[in-house]
């Protein structure tokens, strides 16, 4: 793991574990992460942050609405994968970034409490899951 993950990792444990962030956690993040942190915030602010938590199991995924005027939505999860464009072309092919900014807005709101909540049955979960 790279420096920048290892100080991206302590900084989104400092927030989960308060569930504010203070504005040294928002300069390091938008440091490490630039215009990508700036829309996820963005996101966050605009509620667009879903996540949809499996019953009974409790495994959950987000859907992020992007912020085209399409208003695209894609699952990810927030430390490992996004199905939108920029994770495939920034993160994945050309490593030039750590997180696309839908990872990014999952994680932030997740460790704030500001995602919205839906439960839907184990097996719809896999039918979405399935469609990745």
């Amino acid at each position: 793991m790279s420096t920048s993950a290892l100080v991206a990792e302590k900084v989104w444990e400092g927030i989960q574990s308060t569930h504010s962030v203070s504005d040294d956690q928002l300069s390091i993040l938008h440091f490490l992460f630039g215009k990508n942190f700036e829309r996820a915030t963005r996101i966050v602010d605009q509620r667009g942050v879903k996540r949809i938590l499996g019953k009974p199991s409790g495994r959950s995924i987000f859907q992020v609405v992007g912020e085209s005027k399409r208003k695209e939505e894609y699952l990810c999860f927030p430390e490992h994968y996004c199905a939108c464009y920029s994770f495939f072309y920034d993160i994945v092919n050309r490593g030039e970034q750590l997180s696309c900014k839908h990872q990014l807005a999952a994680r932030l709101a997740s460790s704030l409490g500001a995602c919205v909540d839906f439960t839907i049955s184990d097996d719809e979960l896999a039918l979405m899951l399935s469609q990745l």
